[in-house]
């Protein structure tokens, strides 16, 4: 300011006047503009401390800043970190990122501010960031890298791999694994799901599915986009069971109770359907015996059966079935009751496209990926039948396996027919041997239109083009003696279960129902 004023007593009068401004008004004005200036800047008294303080700070930024105080307020990227304190606290010792802001709190007067705002900080934008990341970190919930879901009624794949925070980008990864087995296209309640994760990445490393003791399947992370399945089977031991009741009422109701599953009645009521009318021939009174193998691992029944006879007594008749070796039933004089398959699948020559080839390698992880069936190359339209009597098990359309028909034979054989372009029968449904099932076609991943065909014996795929399956109609001559021991054992072993009922309905009150 001594600097204007010099200049402002050194300028020409004539000059000024010149300009048409007396002199006397140019330095009244300069003197005005002087005291306003001087009473802005100068300190104040002790009880405008605070605020001349708080001028101090905004002034020492700004020059920390080597820019004008206006300009510095206005376009900071960064908010200024705020601290409120009380009169009684230190300053922050000269930390020009912080602008201070003193509440006076009277201690006499009621109407003070109670809140200590020197636990309110308000940081730079930067440092918010990473006190906000950390609360997140904070926050979010711990990952299981083990997770056992069981699998309910209604789930679906889709639904658990949602529970289990694993994205439908590796559950189809998985599903291609799976494409020659088909495990994951039919979950049954109380199986179960078990999700093993890296505990670095969190990625998903391995899925179990548990089917049952004897049986659970294993799909392993390969790279990154591949994975493969692992087949664990526990054959445990098998234990023969002797289920005998009475008929009352139904012959479906008296079999549940007596202790047959739904799968074994469907059996019998398919193996001695020729010969018996099951809804209008069986009588009350009527008796019956299932002698069955039952699967066993570490004590633990796995559900799995196979039936090997069946006797139903009436008065005067009596219905027989017995497993042979051969995977096929026969009456007690060697006669079979289940027509002879047929080994093709069509009516015309096609060429085999590929062969079944339980240790075929990966084209692209070069790891053993078994091909299960047998592929004929055949135009979209073929027409397709089963090679034998049967009921339809599963009509599915599977991402890799496209549409595919699966058709239970009896409790020894299974087929299977892949890609289909149409699909003629239902699920439930009753098939005979030669019937068209559908049409073949290019569905799911292929490469061109064929049929690929799988056979399972005993629930394990085998080749269809060398298996031996009941082609006969009776049982050979040369193992006619063999068979006839074998029916002999068995029906002593109903005999027993037979005389064990005598002797409960003997000592039954007259007003018990027959039963098992």
């Amino acid at each position: 300011m001594q600097l204007r004023k010099k200049q402002l007593g050194n300028t020409d009068s004539s000059a000024l006047n010149s300009k048409g401004i007396p002199t006397k008004h140019l330095i009244a004005l300069a003197v005005a503009v002087t005291v306003t200036l001087s009473a802005a800047l100068w300190p104040e008294s002790d009880s405008d401390g605070n605020t001349a303080k708080t001028q101090n700070n905004l002034a020492s930024s700004s020059n920390a800043s080597a820019v004008p105080l206006a300009d510095n307020l206005i376009p900071l990227p960064h908010t200024p970190r705020i601290q409120y304190r009380s009169d009684g606290q230190t300053d922050s010792n000269g930390d020009p990122s912080i602008i201070e802001f003193t509440q006076s709190m009277p201690e006499n007067d009621p109407d003070a501010l109670t809140t200590d705002y020197a636990d309110y900080h308000y940081h730079l934008d930067n440092e918010g960031s990473e006190l906000a990341s950390i609360d997140e970190m904070d926050q979010t919930p711990e990952i299981e890298l083990e997770l056992r879901l069981t699998i309910d009624e209604g789930d679906t794949l889709s639904t658990l791999f949602d529970q289990a925070n694993v994205g439908q980008t590796i559950m189809y990864q998985i599903l291609s694994a799976d494409e020659q087995l088909l495990a994951l296209d039919i979950l049954r309640p109380g199986n179960l799901l078990t999700f093993r994760k890296n505990p670095e990445t969190f990625d998903l490393e391995e899925m179990e599915l548990y089917i049952h003791a004897g049986k659970q399947v294993i799909y392993r992370r390969v790279d990154n986009e591949n994975f493969e399945f692992e087949e664990v089977i526990h054959e445990g031991s098998w234990e023969q069971e002797i289920i005998a009741g009475e008929i009352y009422g139904s012959f479906y109701v008296s079999a549940i109770r007596a202790g047959l599953s739904k799968s074994e009645i469907i059996e019998i009521n398919k193996l001695l359907g020729e010969q018996i009318d099951f809804n209008r021939q069986i009588q009350a009174g009527d008796r019956f015996q299932v002698v069955r193998n039952a699967q066993y691992v570490d004590e633990e029944f796995t559900g799995q059966t196979s039936i090997e006879a069946i006797r139903i007594q009436q008065r005067r008749n009596s219905y027989t079935a017995f497993l042979f070796e051969d995977g096929n039933y026969y009456d007690s004089n060697g006669d079979s009751l289940t027509r002879a398959f047929r080994r093709l699948p069509h009516n015309q020559n096609f060429r085999i496209s590929s062969q079944f080839n339980p240790r075929r390698l990966h084209p692209v992880t070069g790891r053993v990926s078994p091909h299960n069936g047998t592929d004929f190359a055949m135009p979209t339209g073929t027409p397709i039948v089963t090679i034998g009597d049967g009921v339809v098990t599963r009509v599915e359309n599977h991402p890799f396996a496209g549409k595919y028909i699966e058709i239970r034979h009896n409790s020894t054989y299974t087929t299977r027919y892949l890609h289909m372009h149409r699909i003629d029968v239902r699920r439930g449904e009753t098939v005979k041997r030669g019937q068209r099932i559908g049409l073949s076609g290019a569905t799911g991943r292929v490469t061109g239109p064929h049929l690929h065909f799988e056979l399972h014996v005993n629930g394990r795929p085998v080749n269809p083009m060398t298996a031996d399956l009941p082609l006969s109609t009776s049982v050979p001559k040369e193992q006619l003696a063999q068979f006839n021991r074998r029916v002999n054992e068995l029906v002593s072993v109903m005999e027993v279960a037979r005389e064990e009922q005598f002797a409960m309905r003997r000592n039954e009150s007259p007003s018990q129902q027959p039963g098992t």
